[in-house]
């Protein structure tokens, strides 16, 4: 699935902290999956500050991630946790759109 540097920053934050061993593991494979690497890291020049992550938007490169089912379950239902709980962000909504089929 191609996803945007805000799609993977959004999934990595959305993602339980909490779970079996099971479903932990399929949580960690799938954050290294999202995250960048030092190439990536480089291009796209993040800067934090108070006012949040930013990047080059330039350099916003989709990247290819390969997400099985049980990783995108996890993913839709932690959407679907914070949409019950009214703590999604408009922000939040396309990265949704993407693994949430109501």
């Amino acid at each position: 699935m191609k996803l945007s540097v805000l799609d993977r920053l959004i999934i990595l934050n959305v993602l339980p902290k909490e779970n079996d061993v099971t479903t932990l593991r399929i949580i960690r494979k799938l954050k290294e999956e999202l995250s960048f690497t030092e190439q990536e890291y480089k291009m796209l020049q993040f800067v934090g500050d108070e006012k949040g992550l930013r990047w080059n938007i330039e350099a916003d490169i989709e990247k290819d991630v390969e997400i099985g089912e049980k990783a995108t379950d996890i993913i839709a239902e932690a959407f679907k946790t914070l949409s019950s709980q009214k703590k999604l962000h408009e922000e939040h909504l396309g990265t949704y759109d993407k693994f949430v089929k109501e």
